[in-house]
Protein backbone atom coordinates (compact mmCIF):
# COMPACT_ATOMS: atom_id res chain seq x y z
CA UNK A 1 0.00 0.00 0.00
CA UNK A 2 1.35 3.47 -1.28
CA UNK A 3 2.20 6.59 0.99
CA UNK A 4 1.86 10.11 0.28
CA UNK A 5 3.75 12.71 2.83
CA UNK A 6 2.14 15.94 2.79
CA UNK A 7 3.98 19.21 3.80
CA UNK A 8 2.45 22.23 4.26
CA UNK A 9 4.76 25.18 3.60
CA UNK A 10 5.32 28.93 4.98
CA UNK A 11 8.27 29.98 5.26
CA UNK A 12 9.78 27.31 7.14
CA UNK A 13 13.46 27.77 5.85
CA UNK A 14 15.99 25.06 5.69
CA UNK A 15 14.07 23.23 8.01
CA UNK A 16 12.08 22.28 5.23
CA UNK A 17 14.40 20.84 3.39
CA UNK A 18 15.26 19.46 6.34
CA UNK A 19 11.77 17.69 6.68
CA UNK A 20 12.18 16.69 3.15
CA UNK A 21 15.71 14.78 3.32
CA UNK A 22 14.39 12.67 6.48
CA UNK A 23 11.69 11.48 4.38
CA UNK A 24 13.50 10.75 1.67
CA UNK A 25 16.57 9.12 3.38
CA UNK A 26 14.23 6.63 5.32
CA UNK A 27 13.09 3.47 4.47
CA UNK A 28 9.36 4.09 4.00
CA UNK A 29 9.17 4.72 -0.03
CA UNK A 30 7.32 7.87 0.71
CA UNK A 31 6.53 9.99 -2.37
CA UNK A 32 6.45 13.84 -0.82
CA UNK A 33 4.54 16.29 -1.95
CA UNK A 34 5.31 20.03 -0.53
CA UNK A 35 1.94 22.94 -0.66
CA UNK A 36 3.63 26.27 -0.28
CA UNK A 37 0.97 28.47 0.96
CA UNK A 38 2.95 31.77 -0.83
CA UNK A 39 5.80 31.71 1.01
CA UNK A 40 8.38 34.69 0.64
CA UNK A 41 11.47 33.37 1.77
CA UNK A 42 12.47 31.40 -1.03
CA UNK A 43 12.13 27.99 0.42
CA UNK A 44 10.32 26.16 -1.91
CA UNK A 45 12.13 27.32 -4.62
CA UNK A 46 15.17 26.25 -3.02
CA UNK A 47 13.42 22.87 -2.80
CA UNK A 48 12.42 22.42 -6.24
CA UNK A 49 16.18 23.30 -7.29
CA UNK A 50 17.16 20.72 -4.97
CA UNK A 51 14.82 17.84 -5.68
CA UNK A 52 12.70 19.10 -9.31
CA UNK A 53 14.30 16.02 -11.68
CA UNK A 54 12.94 13.38 -8.89
CA UNK A 55 9.50 11.36 -9.68
CA UNK A 56 8.90 11.62 -5.44
CA UNK A 57 9.27 14.81 -5.02
CA UNK A 58 6.54 17.63 -5.68
CA UNK A 59 6.25 21.22 -5.50
CA UNK A 60 2.69 22.99 -5.50
CA UNK A 61 3.11 26.85 -4.89
CA UNK A 62 -0.34 28.07 -4.35
CA UNK A 63 -0.54 31.80 -5.33
CA UNK A 64 -2.43 32.72 -1.95
CA UNK A 65 -2.25 31.27 1.62
CA UNK A 66 -5.40 29.91 1.80
CA UNK A 67 -4.54 28.08 5.51
CA UNK A 68 -3.14 24.77 6.43
CA UNK A 69 -6.89 22.84 6.18
CA UNK A 70 -7.83 24.00 2.64
CA UNK A 71 -3.88 23.34 1.40
CA UNK A 72 -3.98 19.76 2.79
CA UNK A 73 -7.35 18.90 1.28
CA UNK A 74 -6.75 20.44 -2.11
CA UNK A 75 -3.72 17.97 -1.97
CA UNK A 76 -4.69 15.37 -0.39
CA UNK A 77 -8.37 14.82 -2.63
CA UNK A 78 -5.43 14.34 -6.14
CA UNK A 79 -3.21 11.63 -4.12
CA UNK A 80 -4.29 8.19 -4.54
CA UNK A 81 -2.21 6.78 -1.51
CA UNK A 82 -3.78 4.72 0.70
CA UNK A 83 -2.12 6.05 3.67
CA UNK A 84 -1.31 10.18 3.98
CA UNK A 85 1.12 11.15 6.07
CA UNK A 86 1.10 14.88 6.83
CA UNK A 87 4.36 16.60 8.43
CA UNK A 88 4.89 20.15 9.82
CA UNK A 89 7.97 21.53 7.65
CA UNK A 90 9.95 21.88 10.78
CA UNK A 91 9.36 18.02 11.97
CA UNK A 92 12.05 15.28 11.06
CA UNK A 93 10.85 11.78 10.89
CA UNK A 94 13.66 9.30 12.53
CA UNK A 95 14.48 6.00 11.35
CA UNK A 96 11.74 3.75 10.39
CA UNK A 97 8.94 5.77 11.99
CA UNK A 98 6.72 5.60 8.54
CA UNK A 99 6.78 2.25 8.45
CA UNK A 100 6.01 1.70 11.85
CA UNK A 101 2.62 4.06 11.65
CA UNK A 102 1.72 1.89 8.69
CA UNK A 103 1.81 -1.40 10.44
CA UNK A 104 0.05 0.05 13.53
CA UNK A 105 -2.78 0.97 11.60
CA UNK A 106 -2.98 -2.15 9.24
CA UNK A 107 -2.95 -4.19 12.41
CA UNK A 108 -6.16 -2.20 13.35
CA UNK A 109 -8.59 -1.54 11.19
CA UNK A 110 -10.63 0.73 13.23
CA UNK A 111 -7.54 2.89 13.95
CA UNK A 112 -8.01 6.15 11.85
CA UNK A 113 -4.66 7.75 12.53
CA UNK A 114 -1.42 7.25 13.90
CA UNK A 115 0.95 9.75 15.27
CA UNK A 116 4.67 8.85 16.79
CA UNK A 117 6.17 10.23 19.86
CA UNK A 118 7.59 13.43 19.10
CA UNK A 119 10.37 15.45 20.63
CA UNK A 120 12.02 18.78 21.20
CA UNK A 121 15.58 19.12 19.26
CA UNK A 122 17.03 18.18 22.86
CA UNK A 123 14.91 14.93 23.02
CA UNK A 124 11.88 16.20 25.55
CA UNK A 125 8.82 14.54 24.84
CA UNK A 126 6.66 17.07 23.50
CA UNK A 127 3.16 17.55 25.76
CA UNK A 128 0.83 17.59 22.41
CA UNK A 129 1.96 14.06 21.07
CA UNK A 130 -0.24 12.46 23.77
CA UNK A 131 -3.35 14.17 24.74
CA UNK A 132 -7.00 14.38 26.03
CA UNK A 133 -10.12 16.50 24.23
CA UNK A 134 -10.11 19.93 25.86
CA UNK A 135 -13.37 20.93 27.76
CA UNK A 136 -13.47 23.74 29.79
CA UNK A 137 -12.31 22.23 33.45
CA UNK A 138 -9.53 20.45 31.46
CA UNK A 139 -8.56 23.82 29.69
CA UNK A 140 -8.81 25.71 32.79
CA UNK A 141 -6.20 22.84 34.85
CA UNK A 142 -4.04 22.87 31.96
CA UNK A 143 -3.72 27.30 31.54
CA UNK A 144 -3.07 26.91 35.29
CA UNK A 145 -0.59 24.35 35.44
CA UNK A 146 -2.13 22.05 37.93
CA UNK A 147 -2.75 19.40 35.56
CA UNK A 148 0.82 18.38 36.60
CA UNK A 149 -0.85 16.95 39.25
CA UNK A 150 -3.51 15.05 37.38
CA UNK A 151 -1.14 11.49 37.71
CA UNK A 152 -2.26 11.92 42.05
CA UNK A 153 -5.36 13.77 41.55
CA UNK A 154 -7.61 12.49 38.73
CA UNK A 155 -9.66 14.82 38.58
CA UNK A 156 -6.76 17.94 38.08
CA UNK A 157 -6.07 15.67 34.51
CA UNK A 158 -5.51 17.98 31.49
CA UNK A 159 -5.16 18.19 28.54
CA UNK A 160 -1.71 16.70 28.16
CA UNK A 161 -1.54 13.19 29.12
CA UNK A 162 1.94 14.16 30.73
CA UNK A 163 5.33 12.39 30.09
CA UNK A 164 5.05 9.88 33.45
CA UNK A 165 1.88 7.98 32.27
CA UNK A 166 3.99 7.55 28.42
CA UNK A 167 2.95 4.51 27.79
CA UNK A 168 6.04 1.53 26.40
CA UNK A 169 3.66 0.59 23.62
CA UNK A 170 1.04 1.40 20.92
CA UNK A 171 -2.15 2.65 22.76
CA UNK A 172 -5.30 3.81 21.58
CA UNK A 173 -5.26 8.05 22.08
CA UNK A 174 -7.96 10.88 22.62
CA UNK A 175 -5.68 12.90 20.36
CA UNK A 176 -2.26 12.99 19.41
CA UNK A 177 0.25 15.50 17.73
CA UNK A 178 -0.99 17.02 14.78
CA UNK A 179 2.82 17.46 13.69
CA UNK A 180 3.23 14.23 12.17
CA UNK A 181 0.16 11.97 11.76
CA UNK A 182 -0.58 8.87 9.18
CA UNK A 183 -4.10 9.27 8.31
CA UNK A 184 -5.72 6.35 6.56
CA UNK A 185 -7.60 7.97 3.21
CA UNK A 186 -10.48 6.38 3.52
CA UNK A 187 -11.53 7.21 6.97
CA UNK A 188 -10.42 10.96 6.19
CA UNK A 189 -12.80 10.57 3.14
CA UNK A 190 -15.74 9.34 5.33
CA UNK A 191 -15.49 12.19 7.71
CA UNK A 192 -15.20 14.52 5.33
CA UNK A 193 -11.43 15.69 4.99
CA UNK A 194 -10.00 19.01 7.56
CA UNK A 195 -12.62 21.81 8.12
CA UNK A 196 -11.24 24.58 6.41
CA UNK A 197 -13.20 27.28 8.70
CA UNK A 198 -9.83 26.92 10.95
CA UNK A 199 -6.98 28.97 9.33
CA UNK A 200 -3.84 27.28 11.61
CA UNK A 201 -4.44 24.65 14.88
CA UNK A 202 -6.98 22.98 16.25
CA UNK A 203 -7.97 21.61 12.60
CA UNK A 204 -6.44 18.66 13.61
CA UNK A 205 -8.21 18.20 17.15
CA UNK A 206 -11.42 18.70 15.38
CA UNK A 207 -10.88 15.80 12.53
CA UNK A 208 -9.97 13.78 15.37
CA UNK A 209 -12.65 14.33 17.55
CA UNK A 210 -15.18 13.74 14.21
CA UNK A 211 -12.88 10.24 13.49
CA UNK A 212 -14.14 9.33 17.18
CA UNK A 213 -17.84 10.58 16.61
CA UNK A 214 -17.59 7.96 13.12
CA UNK A 215 -15.95 5.09 15.60
CA UNK A 216 -12.44 5.57 14.14
CA UNK A 217 -9.57 6.11 16.83
CA UNK A 218 -6.13 7.34 16.94
CA UNK A 219 -3.10 5.57 18.06
CA UNK A 220 -0.05 6.77 19.55
CA UNK A 221 3.27 5.29 18.26
CA UNK A 222 6.14 5.57 20.61
CA UNK A 223 8.03 3.34 19.14
CA UNK A 224 8.13 4.87 16.22
CA UNK A 225 10.11 8.71 16.71
CA UNK A 226 9.97 12.30 14.60
CA UNK A 227 11.80 15.60 16.53
CA UNK A 228 10.11 19.04 15.91
CA UNK A 229 11.57 22.16 16.37
CA UNK A 230 8.32 24.30 16.35
CA UNK A 231 6.99 27.59 15.68
CA UNK A 232 9.49 28.16 12.59
CA UNK A 233 6.98 29.29 10.20
CA UNK A 234 5.43 32.02 12.98
CA UNK A 235 8.12 33.22 13.58
CA UNK A 236 7.42 35.94 10.81
CA UNK A 237 4.22 37.07 12.58
CA UNK A 238 3.92 35.29 16.11
CA UNK A 239 0.97 37.49 16.89
CA UNK A 240 -1.47 36.25 13.74
CA UNK A 241 -0.61 33.28 14.58
CA UNK A 242 -1.66 33.17 18.23
CA UNK A 243 -5.16 34.63 17.08
CA UNK A 244 -5.54 31.87 14.74
CA UNK A 245 -4.60 29.31 17.76
CA UNK A 246 -7.59 30.98 20.27
CA UNK A 247 -9.69 31.18 17.42
CA UNK A 248 -9.28 27.98 16.72
CA UNK A 249 -10.19 27.48 20.67
CA UNK A 250 -13.15 28.90 20.05
CA UNK A 251 -14.16 27.42 17.00
CA UNK A 252 -13.99 23.67 18.45
CA UNK A 253 -15.65 24.98 22.06
CA UNK A 254 -18.47 25.98 19.54
CA UNK A 255 -18.44 23.22 17.49
CA UNK A 256 -18.83 20.08 20.03
CA UNK A 257 -19.17 21.49 22.86
CA UNK A 258 -20.98 24.81 23.55
CA UNK A 259 -24.42 23.18 23.73
CA UNK A 260 -23.92 21.20 26.73
CA UNK A 261 -23.44 24.40 28.83
CA UNK A 262 -25.91 27.14 29.66
CA UNK A 263 -24.84 30.69 28.51
CA UNK A 264 -22.80 31.78 31.50
CA UNK A 265 -20.87 29.59 30.89
CA UNK A 266 -20.60 29.97 27.57
CA UNK A 267 -19.64 33.11 27.71
CA UNK A 268 -16.86 32.64 30.52
CA UNK A 269 -15.10 30.19 28.37
CA UNK A 270 -15.00 32.46 25.49
CA UNK A 271 -13.86 35.39 28.02
CA UNK A 272 -11.40 32.57 29.18
CA UNK A 273 -10.22 31.84 25.86
CA UNK A 274 -9.39 35.36 24.65
CA UNK A 275 -7.81 36.43 28.66
CA UNK A 276 -5.75 33.98 27.46
CA UNK A 277 -4.69 35.62 23.77
CA UNK A 278 -3.87 38.53 25.74
CA UNK A 279 -1.63 36.81 28.35
CA UNK A 280 0.04 35.30 25.74
CA UNK A 281 0.43 38.36 23.71
CA UNK A 282 3.46 40.01 24.65
CA UNK A 283 4.98 36.89 24.93
CA UNK A 284 4.60 35.78 21.62
CA UNK A 285 5.89 39.21 20.43
CA UNK A 286 9.09 39.40 22.71
CA UNK A 287 10.00 35.94 21.29
CA UNK A 288 10.07 37.15 18.35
Amino acid sequence: MSISALIVNFNAGEALLACVRALLDGPGGVRVTVADNASTDGSAERLRALYGDRADVEVVFNPTNPGFAAAVNARVKSMGSDWILIVNPDCEVRGDAVTQLREALEADKRAALAAPRVTDPEGVVEKACLRRFPDPWKSLVTFSGLWRLGHRVPWLRGVPVGRAAMPAGVVRAEAVSGACMMIRRNALEEVGYFDEAYTLHCEDLDLMYRLKQADWHCLFVPGATAVHAGGVSSRSRPLWVLRQKHRGMARFFEKFQASRYPAPVRWLVHAGIWIHFLVKAPMALVGR
